[in-house]
């Protein structure tokens, strides 16, 4: 299957985490799976390593919050600072729905955030949108506001190439358009 994941929008993000915190007729609101796309999108973790988070693993170091997990899909240990907005919605988040410390924050299964998030955009006829979506969010968003530095994204991502991260974040057929664009002198 040659499926194409595409990164979302702002708008795309804010409809689908709204749409589904809120609900409709065809499904009920699920916060939970809301929550953890929410993390996907801030923290660039694929989904598979959110599902495994517990409000332990995120730790005070000298006035700052760090996170060190080993990706489910490399292998590769990964450290890195979450910021204090971030785990203060996580922890609100636990207290909310009484999750413990030592819990997993989210108990459910990889498909379950799959089937939510299909039935949502289904729902707002968006096509091409998976939880994969949400780490191309992060990446395109910390791309554009951090000086287009696909080097500061490659290592976010831990991508072994900046080609990886150009693939990724679907800038290189934009960047030759752009080059072009800007070249053209006609006399």
């Amino acid at each position: 299957m040659n499926y194409k994941t595409n990164a979302l929008t702002t708008e795309q993000y804010t409809e689908i985490i709204n749409t589904m915190k809120e609900g409709s007729s065809f499904f009920r609101p699920n916060e939970r799976i809301a929550t953890a796309l929410v993390l996907e999108a801030n923290l660039g973790l694929r989904i598979s390593d959110i599902l495994h988070l517990r409000l332990s693993d995120i730790v005070s170091d000298g006035g700052r919050y760090r996170l060190a997990i080993t990706e489910q899909k490399t292998g590769k240990q990964r450290v890195f600072t979450v910021p204090f907005v971030i785990q203060q919605y996580l922890e609100n988040y636990c207290l909310r729905q009484g999750i413990g410390r030592a819990a997993r924050i989210f108990p459910f299964t990889e498909r379950a955030v799959q089937k939510q998030l299909a039935l949502v955009c289904d729902y707002l006829g968006f096509q091409g949108i998976s939880t994969h979506s949400f780490r191309k969010y992060f990446a395109t968003e910390i791309y554009r506001n951090n000086g287009f530095d696909i080097a500061l994204v490659q290592r976010l991502l831990q991508h072994s190439s900046a080609a990886i991260t150009q693939r990724y974040i679907g800038i290189e057929p934009q960047r030759i358009e752009q080059a072009i664009e800007r070249h053209a002198k006609l006399l």
